[in-house]
């Protein structure tokens, strides 16, 4: 029973931050690039201030996987780095701490290009 209600909190909190970012596309005359930006930017601020992390505990994958959590990961990894190298660790931390992810896009996205053949609508 457990793990059925942490799927619909994550369901719950991936939605509403879906949710956020459809009002904005709607509502606003902003382009997707810059709520994009805006969500990520956010994840940063929140999680550099140490806010982030307690709501991506609870929220699970709800908050990890929207792109809020790409920012918060990347204010982890400046953190950690920070602390273990010094200064040098604020730009080199988020990348360290992202290089998995961005690994796992480039590579599947790639893969997906060579199965599927992209090319312009005719």
């Amino acid at each position: 029973m457990e793990t059925i209600l942490q799927y619909l909190k994550a369901f719950a909190v991936g939605g509403a931050l879906c949710l956020i970012g459809q009002i904005l596309v709607d509502k606003t005359r902003l382009t997707p690039a810059r709520i994009l930006t805006a969500f990520v930017v956010t994840g940063v601020i929140l999680g550099g201030i140490g806010i982030y992390q307690p709501f991506a505990d609870w929220a699970g994958a709800g908050a990890t996987v929207p792109l809020t959590g790409f920012g918060n990961l990347l204010a982890k990894g400046v953190r950690k780095a920070v602390d273990e190298i010094g200064a040098l660790g604020a730009l080199t931390g988020g990348l360290t701490a992202a290089a998995g992810g961005v690994t796992a896009a480039i590579f599947f996205g790639y893969l997906v290009s060579i199965i599927f053949k992209p090319g312009d609508k005719n």
